[in-house]
């Protein structure tokens, strides 16, 4: 994914803008990175150059879930629930 490309993206939920944490770059691409929505807090991985923006009822946590790991994020959960949302540390909450 390009740099670029990011303007013309938006929340799927509730289409607000996003913010954008780069894993991996090759150059001008995007390889790997988290896509994070500025007003719900949904994240969307980018895999392989590609963002994952699914609707929540068509998202697999067993999917997301190493891949997140993997970039030292986890998955928040709610009464064993999903809620598609990032575990932000206390410096992270912070800064926000």
């Amino acid at each position: 994914m390009k740099h670029t490309f990011l303007n013309k993206l938006a929340c799927p939920f509730d289409k607000s803008d996003l913010s954008l944490k780069i894993i991996r770059e090759d150059g001008v691409e995007i390889i790997e990175g988290i896509l994070t929505c500025d007003q719900c807090g949904r994240y969307y991985p980018i895999v392989h150059g590609i963002p994952v923006m699914s609707p929540d009822e068509y998202r697999e946590t067993s999917l997301e879930k190493p891949i997140l790991e993997k970039w030292g994020e986890r998955i928040s959960v709610e009464n064993n629930v999903p809620k598609f949302q990032l575990v932000q540390n206390a410096e992270e909450k912070r800064i926000r």
